[in-house]
């Protein structure tokens, strides 16, 4: 049911110079207001999911020959009377065009005010909106798939259905409330143990989704180190076929460190080229050697590069002895192939996680590309169903667990029916707050204000 008085209009593509511009309207009053700009037919008795051509008019006067979609409620986005109007892409021609719905009767949209409509309507659930705004922002295929099935509802049934058997409970435990002179029990306690630790497993599982899912939204961190000149640079610019970074045979020319993004097999790599690690009084290339450090540990994974014609064997020993202490991923690169030192190169390409390569040359990128693809096993990126990419479906859960915790604890202590309701009830709460059965202002303004104007 439409629970909005007013009707909200906004540019829905894109801002700036393009073929068209779609403008959409959305509201009580969206018939009536287009009507009123559109001779060429009367839109109130076509039929919903229609298009319709002709032009625009203000005060006798041409604004666009355009083409108008109706999506009459509750058949819509917003399940509300929903009306797109395709215009030539202007942004003079689009602003001219919003100008007169709004002196038509209709206000201008504020962020995100589309899906939360659609939300409040009941189009779909919290989670599901949200999901829309993460549709929108995927720039790979994993973050686009992962949108997909949070937005089909994956997600929300997984919380639907843990709180349903939560909120059984609860309400058998607050029915011995009523019966507390009695002392009648009808809930086993050993069976509300069960499930509350099955449901903890189930949680905890989206709990660990979830750096699977921030490496899906934000890319996988990949750290290109290694001592200077072993060509650390060359190596991103290369993979990103730019000149990203400075290139340059004086050693610590790179200070501080460098990232960009590609696409590997769907899934978006964060490629970070840091400063040269060696011992240096320099103060800045110091602070630079520091940040490498830090960057290596943050990685998902790390390719370290190894000069094949300057490096030593003892050196190179001594490097991968290091690596192998450290808890990061990592693939050993073997750089300058095309001038390597017969010796350390037949070292180096015995070990099963080296791959030899010439940067400057590009020669053997591809195999470089696929080591990275084995190494981090890719199918677990694609073969997960149910991830939380979100940072607020992670706090939620987290609360849902703590609190699930506590009902663990009172059975365990024997604490009385109204305190252990009082634990189950806080569970229920968190979990909600994700999917939007239990919701304030603040949050819902807070999550539609992060979206575009016009969705």
């Amino acid at each position: 049911m439409n629970i909005h008085q007013d009707t909200i209009v906004a540019l829905a593509t894109a801002p700036g110079i393009g073929a068209i511009g779609i403008i959409r309207i959305s509201g009580t009053a969206a018939f009536p207001i287009v009507n009123t700009l559109f001779p060429s037919k009367d839109l109130n008795i076509q039929k919903t999911h229609t298009i319709h051509y002709g032009h625009l008019l203000k005060k006798n006067q041409i604004l666009d020959e355009v083409v108008v979609s109706l999506f009459k409620g509750p058949q819509s986005y917003t399940k509300e009377d929903v009306i797109e109007i395709s215009c030539h892409g202007s942004p003079y021609l689009l602003q001219k065009v919003i100008e007169a719905l709004i002196d038509g009767g209709a206000r201008l949209a504020k962020p995100g005010e589309f899906t939360q409509r659609a939300f409040l309507n009941g189009r779909f659930d919290l989670a599901q909106a949200e999901a829309v705004a993460d549709l929108i922002a995927s720039e790979n295929e994993t973050a686009h798939q992962a949108a997909i099935n949070q937005m089909r509802g994956g997600f929300s049934d997984e919380i639907k259905k843990l709180r349903e058997e939560l909120i059984h409970f609860a309400s058998m435990i607050e029915l011995e409330l009523d019966f507390g002179e009695e002392d009648v029990e009808f809930v086993n306690r050993e069976e509300l143990k069960s499930l509350v630790e099955k449901i903890q497993g189930a949680i905890q599982g989206l709990i660990e989704s979830f750096s699977l899912g921030n490496v899906i939204k934000k890319g996988i961190p990949t750290v290109i180190a290694g001592k200077p000149n072993s060509g650390k640079s060359t190596l991103l610019n290369a993979l990103l076929n730019e000149e990203k970074a400075i290139v340059s045979d004086i050693p610590g020319t790179t200070r501080d460190f460098i990232e960009d993004e590609i696409i590997l097999a769907g899934i978006a790599f964060r490629f970070v080229d840091t400063a040269g690690i060696r011992p240096t009084l320099d103060q800045v290339e110091a602070m630079g050697v520091a940040r490498t450090h830090t960057k290596m540990r943050e990685a998902s994974i790390l390719l370290y590069m190894v000069d094949l014609q300057n490096d030593s064997l003892s050196a190179y020993q001594e490097q991968l002895s290091s690596l192998e202490q450290q808890e990061v991923p990592f693939i050993i690169v073997g750089n300058k192939l095309d001038q390597a030192d017969p010796n350390l190169k037949m070292h180096v390409q015995a070990h099963d996680r080296a791959v030899l390569i010439s940067a400057a040359s590009k020669t053997n990128l591809e195999g470089l590309k696929n080591k990275l693809i084995d190494v981090l096993d890719l199918s677990q990126f694609k073969n997960s169903n149910t991830i939380v990419t979100n940072v607020r479906h992670y706090e939620g859960l987290m609360q849902t667990k703590i609190a699930l915790q506590k009902v663990l604890q009172g059975i365990a202590d024997g604490i009385t029916h109204d305190f252990l309701v009082a634990d189950i009830r806080q569970s229920l709460h968190a979990l909600g707050e994700i999917t939007g059965e239990i919701t304030t202002d603040d949050l819902l303004d807070n999550i539609f204000s992060k979206f575009c104007i016009g969705k």
